[in-house]
């Protein structure tokens, strides 16, 4: 059997590129790290790196491995949150994943509450707009704009957030107001850099949002927003937000608006655990509010 600790330096190189930014992430000495590549790679029978001027660079081998050593770092960090969450009460850590904008603007208040309710509890927070895969316990609760497929999931439908396309008062004073869909031609637009599935179906209704007319694209719905409130132009934010922004006006009310299913899920193995559960039950109330329904 070949240890953990060996692939945990296996991964740690990986993602770092050399021994010593591997040893520095890990709390290791550098020859320590080394010494666990080369047992690693005694007894695959396999060369894993090879040395270049830029580091340490991973063999077609390693990359093979790469997906199953993740998959394995992800369940011996679900096996250390489901231990230290046994006992009386809700205690121990639970790791939530929601996307960048519901992270930064709905999640710190339902946090904080949870936190005042179970101070034995500790949350591990992950943004990211990428959906974690609940069943290899990358998370233990996900917030998902999108209806779960895999049948191990528990998940609620907490309702659809509506979409709007909005400005900033500032710069509608400077640019004006578009009366009409075809007039966002003439306006700064913000929108994505790469499109998602979610964008292309949005696409086949409104070209006026193709790539090549942004003036300003990024994947970040965080940054998006952030650009919207300077005044940097046109784009699209969830309505619930912009009402908390009273610098914030809504554009083609009429022509332009989107509902974004919103699913609170975790795997079903989770759901008798205290610390999941008062999570997951959390969550969902918060967002049910967030998008204006009751829980379903």
């Amino acid at each position: 059997m070949i240890e953990w600790e060996l692939y945990r330096s296996f991964l740690a190189v990986l993602r770092e590129g050399s021994l010593s930014g591997a040893a520095r992430v890990l709390g290791m000495a550098q020859p320590t790290v080394g010494r666990h590549i080369a047992t690693l790679e005694a007894a695959l029978g396999l060369v894993l790196f090879t040395r270049s001027q830029s580091g340490l660079l991973p063999t077609e081998a390693a990359l093979a491995l790469q997906p199953h050593a993740r998959a394995l770092e992800s369940t011996v960090a679900a096996l250390e949150r489901t231990a230290a969450s046994y006992g009386d009460g809700v205690r121990g850590v639970v790791r939530v994943t929601a996307s960048e904008v519901i992270g930064l603007e709905v999640m710190p208040a339902v946090l904080a509450d949870l936190r005042r309710r179970y101070p034995e509890l500790k949350v591990e927070l992950l943004l990211s707009n990428e959906i974690q895969d609940l069943l290899q316990r990358e998370a233990d609760v996900a917030v998902r704009m999108a209806r779960p497929s895999q049948g191990q999931l528990v998940a609620r439908r907490v309702g659809a957030v509506d979409l709007g396309l909005y400005a900033s008062a500032g710069y509608v004073a400077r640019h004006g107001m578009p009366a009409s869909v075809e007039e966002l031609s003439g306006h700064a637009l913000i929108g994505y850099d790469r499109p998602s599935p979610f964008v292309r179906a949005g696409l086949k209704r409104w070209p006026q949002f193709a790539h090549a007319r942004l003036a300003l694209r990024t994947d970040s719905d965080a940054a998006q927003l952030a650009l919207i409130r300077v005044g940097a132009g046109i784009g699209i934010c969830q309505v619930p937000l912009a009402r908390r922004a009273p610098g914030l006006v809504r554009v083609l009310a009429d022509d332009f608006t989107l509902p974004l299913e919103t699913w609170v899920t975790m795997h079903e193995d989770l759901r008798h655990s205290p610390r999941c559960r008062v999570t997951f039950d959390a969550l969902v109330q918060a967002l049910s509010a967030h998008a204006g329904n009751a829980p379903e």
